[in-house]
């Protein structure tokens, strides 16, 4: 059965891998879930934050943007053959880099991440649906659109790939009526190209924001390709994540752009629903509905996460639907509180938050990829990856984790954020190239640790 003829049911699998009679779905969904799901409010305070915090005239700032989008969603799409390949999430396939107890490192950092997403989204949303509607508070937005996201949580898998394909056209549509509306109807004003200056620092930044925006979705990817055909193929599953991504992030981001040079108000929601006019409620309502299905998938993946933090606790528990359900409900909760709490202080707290991110994933991912494409070659024990004790890859893989620290250490020189700004950080006037160099030195580093210090061996036929 295609994708499409699947049922919409509750999901009952977890982080179990995926048998082959449960697989199902062709290569294109990998398109519409991430271009569905990207197009959001979310995705466009991201663009804005070109002009509005690193003050990039307009053309520098869309080839920033571009740039780091397409050099971001080469890690993110690198990863999506992963899923298809192993049938089970990403974070559990993490066991084979770190082993069981190690990987609890990287599925704590990827757990925060997904609340803070989620948490960022509710704010966003929480503050459109004010302004179009002013009986409705902020708080009050909020609530409701985290009630609406945790639904989808619920259900799991197919459902969130069905509501993104639905918004794939939805929010393309509404997109560019709203690209329309800002540049032909309302009008850009006439120092529109003339507003701000590039700096080497800005640029910098506005690639970073970019690039991760792209890497975040690395924990992501597996989770959503994991009941694809295992002959998918990987080429297929690389590229129509790829294009779906990149797409669906340069597109709002480049409207976020156009909002935040043209300055109507401080506040990024209230800016694009001045110069939507009339069209205002039609954008809103269509991207805080595509908002609602990117949070589903954040509260999905934490779930997950989450339930795989346990299991390697618990090794002996094998969580279905109801722990899902516990987990979604559970998380959900706690992001609703962190949104309430930080409304008021939002876009500080948000490009903050990116950055740190960054600095965390980047070295999970570059470990992650040189492993299954470089040292092992796509091949692992599936089965080891729920023992007890960490079947071949152990509780802990040494290498790995110190690897992962060295990668995070190595970039603290090279941090720039309002919080720390590293010695050659400061040299450079501020440029951050912490990412850079996170990826540059852990990939070999770790790469030439695995080869000369092998802690597990497979072949094909194990």
């Amino acid at each position: 059965m295609s994708s499409r003829e699947q049922p919409i049911k509750l999901e009952g699998q977890t982080i179990q891998p995926i048998s082959p009679a449960d697989r199902h779905g062709r290569a294109k969904d990998l398109f519409t879930i991430w271009f569905g799901s990207n197009i959001m409010l979310l995705t466009i305070v991201t663009g804005a934050l070109a002009a509005s915090v690193f003050h990039l005239p307009f053309y520098w700032a869309v080839a920033s943007l571009v740039l780091g989008n397409m050099v971001g969603a080469v890690f993110m799409a690198l990863h999506s053959a992963q899923g298809a390949r192993l049938g089970v999430p990403q974070m559990v396939q993490t066991r084979g880099q770190f082993g069981s107890l190690g990987s609890l490192l990287v599925v704590g950092v990827v757990i925060v991440m997904y609340l803070g997403f989620f948490a960022s989204n509710l704010v966003v949303g929480g503050q459109a649906m004010h302004l179009i509607a002013p009986v409705l508070s902020e708080s009050t937005g909020i609530v409701v659109l985290g009630l609406i996201s945790v639904m989808g949580a619920i259900y799991g898998h197919d459902l969130i790939h069905a509501y993104t394909r639905v918004m794939t056209f939805a929010s393309g549509l509404v997109l560019a009526l709203a690209f329309i509306w800002i540049v032909y109807m309302h009008g850009l004003p006439s120092d529109f190209l003339s507003r701000n200056t590039v700096s080497l620092s800005g640029v910098l930044g506005t690639v970073s924001i970019a690039a991760l925006w792209q890497i975040a979705y690395a924990p992501y990817v597996s989770d959503y390709s994991r009941y694809m055909p295992a002959d998918t193929g990987a080429k297929p599953a690389f590229w129509a994540s790829y294009w779906g991504c990149t797409l669906g992030s340069v597109l709002p981001m480049t409207l976020g752009l156009i909002i935040g040079l043209c300055a109507v108000h401080d506040n990024v929601m209230a800016s694009m629903v001045t110069l939507t006019d009339s069209l205002a409620p039609l954008v809103v309502i269509v991207f805080t509905v595509g908002m609602a299905a990117t949070n589903a998938m954040n509260l999905y993946c934490g779930a997950l996460s989450t339930l795989t933090f346990g299991q390697t606790l618990f090794p002996s528990w094998s969580p279905r639907a109801a722990a899902r359900v516990v987990s979604a409900m559970s998380l959900c909760g706690i992001s609703l509180a962190m949104a309430l709490l930080a409304k008021d202080s939002f876009l500080a707290s948000y490009t903050n938050f990116i950055l740190l991110l960054l600095y965390v994933l980047v070295p999970w991912t570059a470990i992650n990829l040189v492993d299954y494409y470089f040292v092992q070659h796509g091949e692992y024990d599936v089965d080891s990856f729920l023992q007890k004790d960490g079947g071949i890859y152990g509780r802990i893989n040494g290498p790995a984790v110190g690897c992962y620290i060295f990668g995070i250490a190595v970039q603290i020189p090279f941090v720039s954020t309002e919080l720390y700004t590293g010695r050659i950080a400061q040299l450079m006037g501020g440029a951050d190239l912490s990412w850079l160099v996170g990826l540059a030195l852990t990939s070999p580093v770790y790469y030439l640790l695995a080869k000369r210090i092998p802690v597990r061996a497979i072949t094909p036929n194990d």
